[in-house]
């Protein structure tokens, strides 16, 4: 990889303390147009290890469902990369969108 994630452009950041809020979190990105938007989004999360993999995997699985529902292509690309001291950060983004942006 020639880039870190922190590095594409982010159209909107949500911050999830707890896995309850991920799929609402996911309804609202499958809404906006995941494959239309030109950037990424930005998950940030605790760095507590079982609610990250919880929410990691959650909200992928529930975007994926969403664009398949919605009948939109389900190329996803996303990273997980430590934010800070407390928090891990997801970045989200289709491999359409992340072409046109030359990355």
């Amino acid at each position: 990889m020639e880039f870190h994630p922190s590095q594409l452009p982010v159209i909107q950041t949500f911050n999830i303390e707890d896995e309850r809020k991920t799929q609402s979190i996911a309804d609202q990105i499958v809404r906006m147009g995941f494959a239309t938007q030109k950037g990424a989004f930005k998950i940030i999360m605790t760095k507590e290890k079982k609610t990250a993999k919880k929410i990691g995997f959650t909200l992928v699985n529930e975007i994926n469902l969403g664009l398949r529902k919605t009948k939109q292509e389900r190329d996803v690309r996303y990273w997980i990369y430590s934010h800070d001291t407390d928090h891990f950060a997801m970045v989200l983004i289709s491999s359409k969108v992340m072409q046109e942006l030359g990355f």
